[in-house]
């Protein structure tokens, strides 16, 4: 089972990552970062990706429908270069954190990220 260090290293071997980080939504601090940042400053990005993240879990109108949905599990950012995959993790706390994974919208498949992102997410250990 990976840690933080491990996850963020296997989600930028996926084609077109361009930097990945696990935030805090609540607090909206990065636990921790690799890669490039969009911008070029990780703790911004963070902050900024966690009131999106922080909207779409607490607002009734992205929530699930029904006893046996799932919360939100993941807010997909497209511009014209990239795609920005914010991923929930569901953890035995709060699971107040996600994955954030830049992609590049050329090199990148957003398919492919979403499906390996959700795995990473549901192996990460924290602790």
């Amino acid at each position: 089972m990976p840690g933080i260090d491990e996850c963020l290293l296997e989600a930028m071997r996926l084609p077109g990552a361009r930097g990945a980080a696990l935030v805090d939504w609540t607090s909206g601090l990065a636990l921790g970062t690799v890669g490039e940042a969009p911008g070029g400053d990780h703790e911004t990005t963070a902050a900024e990706a966690a009131e999106l993240a922080r909207m779409a879990a607490e607002h009734g109108t992205f929530a699930a429908r029904g006893d046996d949905a799932p919360p939100v599990e993941d807010v997909i950012i497209s511009n014209g270069d990239s795609y920005h995959l914010l991923r929930f993790v569901d953890t035995s706390f709060d699971s107040s954190v996600f994955l954030h994974l830049w992609l590049g919208r050329e090199e990148g498949n957003l398919a492919l990220a979403r499906i390996r992102l959700g795995e990473m997410a549901a192996r990460l250990v924290l602790g």
